[in-house]
């Protein structure tokens, strides 16, 4: 999925500290499409624009829509789609085709460049779309796309754990990835503590059902040094995390660089050249990039 707004722009919305880690309240972002199907994005958020390498959180459904994202371009990134329910089809400028639905994982990895596309029929859609920033020595590498049918799980009381990238409580995903993370869907039923990783920073979303101590809407963060999370109740969550990410980068519409000429070069090549590869299959034309606004684009940190 690709951030389609026509005018991105830095968010300013007020972070709410809780009595258990921070809350990172989201905005509404239209997708587009038949039905204006709409995202909540959490991250970037106004205080913390990553955790760990994970840099862009968009959470959606359940509700009736039809997905239709045209070709688009990526760099310095990798895509993470997860789906609770639905099907939704990828397809890329390497060629690939793939269908990813509930408990699957398509990842596409961008590197020096890729294009791809994202459609679904008509029908209940509920998932979530990260991307995680390739660490600076990898962020040239060569596009790639994998398909995951079945993922590792963790299992302890009160809780079932999918694996969906990196480690936790030493379960490991075979999903490529470049840095220390994790990234894991959790069923709760009953009361359960989630291991976690010391060395990591984390956010939390709840999915569905009714699981403290989280609430609807705002991914809750907690810093690093924490060994486990008390939850409760019955539901599904969104774990992520990662050693925190110590590189600025400039993340723009699709794009994520190192600096406003990245960004300058990558539009001017997704609009003008070919580089990014052709999206075979898709029935409508590719996505042309945002304006570029008048004042340059900054590094920024993690954190603000």
């Amino acid at each position: 999925m690709s951030n389609l707004e026509q005018d991105p722009r830095e968010i300013h919305c007020r972070p709410d500290a809780g009595a258990d880690g921070e809350l990172l309240t989201g905005r509404e972002v239209p997708l587009g499409g038949p039905r204006a199907m709409k995202v909540t994005r959490t991250l970037p958020n106004v205080r913390r624009r990553m955790i760990g390498a994970w840099c862009f959180v968009d959470a959606y459904g359940p509700e009736t829509a039809t997905m239709r994202v045209p070709p688009h371009p990526h760099t310095g990134l990798q895509t993470v789609s997860w789906l609770v329910s639905g099907e939704v089809l990828h397809r890329d400028s390497l060629g690939s085709l793939q269908a990813v639905r509930p408990g699957q994982l398509n990842l596409m990895t961008a590197g020096r460049g890729i294009s791809h596309s994202e459609e679904s029929r008509e029908g209940v859609l509920h998932g979530v779309q990260l991307w995680v920033a390739l660490p600076g020595e990898h962020r040239q590498t060569g596009p790639g796309f994998e398909h995951h049918a079945s993922l590792p799980v963790l299992s302890g009381p009160g809780f079932h754990a999918t694996v969906i990238m990196g480690v936790l409580g030493g379960v490991a995903s075979s999903a490529t990835a470049y840095t220390p993370l994790v990234g894991a869907e959790v069923t709760v039923d009953g009361d359960a503590e989630l291991p976690l990783d010391e060395r990591f920073e984390h956010g939390v979303l709840l999915l569905d059902g009714a699981v403290e101590p989280l609430s609807p809407g705002p991914m809750r963060y907690l810093p690093p040094g924490r060994a486990g999370l008390r939850v409760s109740g019955r539901g599904r969550l969104l774990l992520i995390g990662g050693e925190p990410f110590d590189e600025e980068i400039v993340m723009w519409w699709n794009f994520v660089g190192r600096s406003h000429d990245d960004i300058v070069a990558y539009r001017k090549e997704w609009m003008e050249g070919e580089g990014f590869g052709t999206v075979q299959g898709f029935d409508g034309d590719p996505l042309p990039a945002p304006i570029l606004p008048t004042t340059r684009l900054r590094p920024r940190g993690r954190t603000r």
